[in-house]
């Protein structure tokens, strides 16, 4: 099947051409991450880019404003800045967790007109404080507004529902069936993100995980649709750290191109 991995901007701290040096040699595709509004800037960063034949998922995650008018004046300027950069697709973290049905539904509906104007498809994050925060919120989303189309960061969800999400398997069928993009962090009952996957006292809540991304490739496999990947755990202190020093209990970069490679391989059979 046809699949792509992109690295996560988020928790890089070196220069960026390093930085994407780095990404290409790991054997990525591109980087998913938001853009400055500043245009020598943005242009420079594409640019980088570009000289290392990497490509650009465009994200969106400062959904901040409690103002709904505020927000969608934000969200749009946002969304326009990434447009601009004609990204693979963009990755919105939209809305609020306290927002109502139709308060987040103006939202998806701007996305939607922005993705028609333009040719780029906008997506939203299931995430915790956004729009589709939660398994049941998500799947009343998407039985009312049948084309929304998700990137499932599963993660959030055993975090929010403290479970490994048994008691719920139509609502997560159903976000697997709206899935365009997903994040392959694993997330537990008591958190967003396992200290590291490779732990064997993490196995059975990987393989969870794995049977949810497996059914996402399967669908993909099925439609011959591409299948792309971010590989986003995070950093301090997203990532567990130790008490008093605060250092990180693993390492961000290392544990991400362990999933990439893990991925490839499980789907080079699909």
């Amino acid at each position: 099947m046809d699949i792509s991995f992109y690295a996560p901007q988020w928790g890089n701290t070196l220069p960026f051409d390093t930085f994407c040096k780095n990404v290409k040699s790991a054997g990525y595709d591109g980087v998913e991450m938001g853009l400055p509004f500043d245009e020598t800037e943005k242009q420079e960063i594409l640019a980088v880019l570009a000289d290392h034949d990497l490509k650009l998922i465009g994200q969106y995650w400062q959904s901040f404003e409690k103002d709904l008018n505020e927000h969608l004046l934000n969200y749009e300027k946002y969304l326009r800045n990434l447009i601009a950069a004609n990204p693979v697709f963009i990755n919105c973290q939209t809305g609020k967790d306290y927002f109502s049905f139709d308060q987040s539904k103006t939202l998806f509906d701007l996305a939607r007109r922005l993705s028609q104007e333009s040719g780029i498809e906008i997506i939203h994050e299931t995430h915790r404080g956004k729009s589709l925060y939660a398994a049941n919120i998500t799947e009343n989303y998407l039985t009312r507004i049948p084309d929304l189309r998700i990137t499932l960061d599963i993660s959030h969800w055993c975090n929010v529902h403290e479970s490994l999400l048994e008691d719920q398997q139509e609502a997560v069928d159903l976000a697997i069936a709206h899935t365009a993009h997903f994040h392959s962090r694993v997330g537990h009952s008591e958190g967003p993100q396992v200290n590291d996957p490779r732990a064997p006292e993490w196995s059975e809540v990987l393989e969870t995980h794995l049977q949810w991304w497996d059914k996402i490739a399967e669908i993909h496999k099925q439609k011959n649709l591409l299948l792309t990947v971010t590989t986003e755990f995070g950093p301090a202190t997203y990532m567990p750290v130790l008490p008093y020093t605060r250092l990180p209990v693993g390492d961000q970069w290392e544990i991400n191109v362990h999933m990439m490679n893990l991925l490839k391989k499980r789907y080079q059979a699909f």
